[in-house]
């Protein structure tokens, strides 16, 4: 029974991971360049960044940064603790 639950979640994950891949947009063909315009236009009123790139990283998507430096932090760590040398 087990081999046939493995079987079925391995194909429907197979199926979904398929399904991802013929639904992509070819390389390099963005879904809007209106969205390039906005943030090179309002970057620097809006962020006060002069830099469009540190507007996006660190305003328009700073949870998103935030969570990565989470993530970081805590893979860190974990090697950290793993690694130490305990006292004897």
């Amino acid at each position: 029974m087990s081999r046939w639950v493995a079987l079925a979640a391995f194909l429907l994950v197979a199926g979904f991971l398929l399904f991802g891949a013929v639904a992509l947009r070819p390389f390099g063909d963005p879904p809007r360049t209106e969205m390039d315009q906005y943030f090179n236009r309002y970057s620097q009123p809006e962020v006060a960044a002069n830099n469009a790139v540190t507007a996006i990283v660190f305003d328009y998507r700073g949870y998103d940064t935030l969570g990565e430096a989470t993530v970081l932090f805590t893979a860190v760590t974990g090697v950290a603790l793993i690694l130490r040398r305990l006292r004897a």
